[in-house]
């Protein structure tokens, strides 16, 4: 059984968190991380999901004394890490979205991504593409401060 202090519980997401915003934040803003995005193609973006998996697998298990088969399992995944690849997309989601900075580094500044309007919710598709190569450059980044956040506390 895994000792006490090992069991993921809410702290634990907490610190992945922390750990995910504190990293994503400056790319989220940062214009060239929108343009690269802009050109990268869509095998490209696929490799930067491959990339966070990775890079969050290897933190958690390789780089640290965890042992994956010893925690509970979603479908044969560890909690601990779907948490951590959510966390690390949610973070960059959340930050480009609440800065518009789709719309900001892609549109004219005047549009958003996102528009409610009475109870329907609103997605400019133009932008949306583009935004989820940039998100996934920023989940890169995110996925590394969430795992350190995780594994140092």
């Amino acid at each position: 059984m895994v000792g006490r202090r090992r069991r993921f519980a809410l702290s634990d997401t907490v610190q992945q968190i922390i750990g995910g915003f504190l990293l994503a934040g400056p790319f989220v803003v940062t214009e060239e991380v929108w343009v690269l995005a802009r050109t990268m193609s869509w095998v490209q973006a696929l490799l930067t999901v491959v990339i966070v998996f990775v890079i969050g697998y290897g933190a958690l298990y390789k780089a640290d004394d965890r042992d994956p088969d010893r925690e509970t399992e979603v479908g044969g995944v560890p909690i601990r890490f779907i948490s951590l690849v959510s966390v690390s997309y949610l973070s960059v989601i959340i930050l480009a979205v609440v800065f518009n900075a789709p719309a900001t580094f892609f549109g004219d500044g005047t549009g958003e991504l996102l528009t409610v309007r009475g109870l329907g919710v609103g997605v400019d598709f133009g932008l949306l593409g583009e935004t989820v190569k940039a998100i996934s450059i920023g989940a890169i980044f995110s996925v590394i401060g969430a795992a350190t956040a995780d594994s140092l506390y």
